[in-house]
Order: structure tokens, then sequence, then C-alpha cells
């Protein structure tokens, strides 16, 4: 079960379609096969307040946070961070090249004593 949260720069608003990069991301984590569909959940979180770098106004951010259940090891978590990463920034070049742009990805473990969940979407096949 990840949870996954692309937070951006709002200056980023004329150039990121964040519906397909919300995809993206989803479908990469889908496809390492690291986790049940229906315990993932991707969205995303505009930013309209940041400070980037030098401060120029033109630095814009995409920083993806993945919070994952314990009981993964050390290189299935970095190959689910490598993959997503892949394909994030694949899909992210062409702002790249025009941008000034921080790209971050990041996969912590939640703490399962303070984890509570109820989900019926694994029995309805999601």
């Amino acid at each position: 079960m990840p949870h996954i949260t692309v937070e951006y720069s709002a200056n980023l608003d004329a150039a990121l379609d964040v519906p397909a990069l919300l995809r993206v991301v989803h479908r990469a984590a889908l496809a390492t096969r690291m986790v049940p569909i229906g315990g993932l959940r991707t969205r995303a979180e505009r930013r309209e307040h940041f400070v980037v770098a030098d401060e120029n106004p033109a630095n814009a951010f995409v920083a993806i946070q993945c919070r994952v259940g314990v009981g993964r090891d050390d290189a299935t978590r970095a190959k689910f961070a490598r993959d997503v990463f892949a394909a994030v920034t694949e899909h992210l070049d062409p702002v790249f090249k025009t941008t000034p742009l921080a790209i971050s990805l990041e996969v912590a473990r939640i703490d399962p004593v303070g984890s509570m969940k109820l989900n019926n979407l694994h029995a309805k096949g999601g």
C-alpha cells in the first residue's frame, strides 16, 4: 500500500498536466508489482507559497513522497524508487528542458504502530 503524494509549485500550472502526471506515477508504481492495486493512492498537492534555490520566482519543483507499509526490503524499495522516478523524469523532460526545475522522490516506511486502515477495494477487484 503506497500512498503517493505529488507536491508541485504553483508556477508549473501552465506547463504541467497534473492528471497526466498522476497517471504516470500511479501506473509506474503498479508496474513495479510491489503493491496491490487496491492499496495504491496517488494524489497531488499544489503549493502556492514556496521558495526554491536562489529565490528566482521561475524556479519550480515536483516532490514525490511515497509512503509504504513495512515488510519490503531495501532492494525492493530502491527498485520501486528508481522505476517510478524514471517514469516521472521521462514524463517531465519537456518541462525540465525549459524550466528551472527540481524533481525529487522519496520512499518512506509507514510505522505500523499508529497506522489504521479499512479498505474494501481489494474485495471489489480494485
